[in-house]
């Protein structure tokens, strides 16, 4: 099994925090910040990686799940995102089978000039990720259409051209980047807010960090670093804000939600990519028993860890899925789960949500802090190789180069044949799962254990993904979860209560735009 994050031993990180002082502090453990922390460790870098919620909370655990090329940056001209983006997914595929699932992209066509125009495209795209001639683009005629994906409307269409790519559970992803840093050495905290910036004489030198957890009012650190990087993703002008004379906003935050309903509802087979009618394409994305309509893409004024999913966005989704396929009209009462997430873009004036580059960025405060923010989920290996570049060079450190392109992350080290729910989220780790019983509370208790989990979100959301892809938003998981972890952590039953309370809660607050008298209020 990979490197173990025990939630009981919190108190210990603390004090390592507190008791030494590390070549690299990073702020943020989503995909980047992960990805960050696991390569510099991996080069022999002290690492201390703190998130002031959990791992993956933000942006990297509401993502379209997907590891993808970008194929519409070609369009763009952006050559070097897509080469970088298209290369990655073979990385991934190598390191963690389980969390690159390869699936059909299917492109629905309506001359045979859009199929030519996106064949070039894809012998494009294929050459510079190395696609395996195996895994060549398709081209369907509407017979072949009609037998693979019969829902999709074809009084317009020609045909449609299908390309591999893959699909992944982001929060997870996230995770095992973290698991892996710390068995490389690194000290990884969730649940630990960066409350101050230290500086001395001008330079950042450290940071002040206390717990967000109840219960741990008290428990906070000093951590020193030589190099600090801010990847905090939404929250990247909140930390430069820490900073003397570094207030003023560089990003610009976009904000895109999913639906999640039945497979038998949508029984797709493939990602189909759905031309809406403002002409935006959206996504119909199987997955196990559930298919997920995704995303909008509109500028959002906040950085919320839960933004509000407004009643246009849901009808958006609904009503141009309907436009594309031959289905009953879809109603609230249909959605089992829905979610929205906030993205970290560069700023950039005059252009739309849509059109801003998902190029990262990086840069350097006045007090030496290393800030990184856009960048794509599918690129986050090598945009992390970069950074530990950048901080080698501040540390005049001569370091190894990159191994991160080549060492299995924790359940990835052998491909299995399985793909059931557990072989999707656990990989070979599945086996310990399935050991304990393979349900609810062996994968509570795993959390708790191995992965970190210090609350019933944590779980529930991000180590499960049962919140998103489960009968009634997994709702009915969060007792015997709550049970499990909370005789792990020492729970008693004001605080089981609480944590029940909290994930309904946000459930119910994720819905209040459904209609009650559809069914919606109940998922």
């Amino acid at each position: 099994m990979g490197a173990s994050l025990n939630a009981g031993d919190r108190a210990a990180c603390f004090a390592r925090l507190e008791g030494e002082v590390f070549d690299l502090a990073i702020i943020g453990a989503g995909i980047t910040g992960a990805g960050i922390a696991r390569d510099a460790a991996l080069r022999g870098l002290s690492v201390a990686l703190v998130e002031a919620q959990d791992y993956a909370a933000g942006t990297s655990s509401r993502s379209s799940k997907m590891i993808h090329g970008g194929l519409r940056y070609l369009a763009q001209g952006d050559v070097a995102l897509v080469r970088e983006s298209a290369s990655e997914r073979q990385v991934l595929r190598r390191i963690a089978p389980h969390l690159a699932r390869l699936t059909p992209f299917v492109i629905p066509t309506t001359s045979l000039a859009m199929q030519a125009k996106l064949r070039a495209a894809l012998w494009s795209f294929e050459k510079l990720g190395a696609v395996p001639a195996a895994e060549g683009h398709e081209v369907w005629n509407l017979t072949e259409l009609a037998r693979r994906e019969p829902l999709l409307r074809r009084d317009r269409l020609n045909g449609a051209v299908a390309y591999p790519e893959f699909l992944t559970d982001d929060a997870r992803l996230t995770l095992a980047n973290v698991r892996s840093a710390a068995a490389a050495g690194a000290v990884v905290l969730n649940h630990a807010r960066v409350e101050r910036l230290v500086e001395e004489g001008g330079r950042a030198t450290g940071l002040l960090v206390r717990s967000t957890l109840a219960g741990e009012d008290n428990r906070g650190a000093h951590l020193r670093a030589r190099t600090i990087v801010n990847a905090a993703g939404p929250w990247v002008d909140g930390i430069r804000a820490l900073a003397a004379g570094d207030g003023s906003p560089r990003l610009a935050i976009s904000k895109g939600i999913h639906l999640v309903l039945p497979r038998a509802r949508l029984p797709v087979e493939s990602t189909l990519i759905l031309r809406a009618p403002d002409k935006r394409n959206i996504f119909a994305v199987p997955r196990g028993d559930f298919t997920y309509l995704g995303t909008t893409d509109q500028f959002h004024p906040g950085v919320d860890y839960w933004p509000e999913i407004g009643r246009s966005d849901i009808d958006y989704l609904l009503r141009a899925t309907e436009t594309a396929l031959d289905v009953p009209r879809l109603r609230d009462a249909d959605i089992v789960s829905l979610w929205a997430g906030i993205r970290p873009l560069i700023g950039e004036a005059g252009k739309k949500a849509t059109e801003v580059s998902r190029k990262d960025e990086m840069w350097t405060g006045p007090s030496g802090v290393i800030a990184i923010a856009g960048g794509k989920l599918s690129a986050y290996r090598a945009m992390a190789a970069r950074i530990v570049d950048a901080v080698a060079g501040r540390l005049d450190r001569r370091v190894p180069a990159c191994a991160t392109a080549d060492q299995p992350l924790p359940g990835g080290d052998r491909a299995i044949g399985g793909d059931d729910r557990l072989d999707r989220l656990y990989g070979t780790e599945a086996a310990a799962i399935r050991a304990g019983g393979g349900g609810v509370a062996s994968e509570a208790a795993h959390a708790v254990r191995h992965e970190g989990a210090a609350t019933l979100e944590d779980y529930w959301v991000r180590r499960s993904a049962r919140a998103w892809f489960d009968r009634g938003a997994g709702r009915e998981a969060l007792a015997p979860a709550a049970d499990t972890m909370g005789a792990l952590l020492g729970w008693n039953a004001d605080r089981r209560r609480a944590e029940i309370d909290h994930c309904l809660q946000l459930d119910r607050n994720s819905r209040r735009a459904l209609d009650p008298a559809q069914g919606g209020s109940e998922g």
